[in-house]
């Protein structure tokens, strides 16, 4: 099966305090059900840094992630539906799913 890279990006909305708590119930649920397909769960990042082609460092992501899952799947459109369905989509964020590439050695 190949592997995808499912990137977290944008700025979901704010969220209550019960509300974020019932949001990751149903992120933890999405990924359980997922069973075998996760090969990395959740993978939040912080404190990131851009260094831009000139090497000057700037703080903050320059695509606004905030983290990534690693799955498997049959296929491009199994790993998009496997994304769309994805809990962090209704409070507004945004996934992009990757294929990754295993480089020879």
């Amino acid at each position: 099966m190949t592997h995808y890279l499912i990137t977290y990006v944008g700025t979901p909305r704010e969220m209550g305090r019960d509300e974020g708590r019932q949001h990751m119930v149903k992120y933890r649920d999405w990924l359980d059900n997922l069973g075998d397909a996760v090969v990395s769960a959740a993978n939040p990042v912080r404190n990131t840094k851009t260094i831009d082609s000139e090497g000057k460092v700037s703080e903050g992501s320059a695509s606004h992630m905030s983290g990534y899952t690693i799955i498997q799947a049959e296929s491009d459109e199994a790993a998009l539906a496997i994304a769309q369905a994805c809990p962090y989509l209704e409070v507004g964020g945004q996934l992009e799913v990757s294929e990754l590439v295993q480089l020879s050695s």
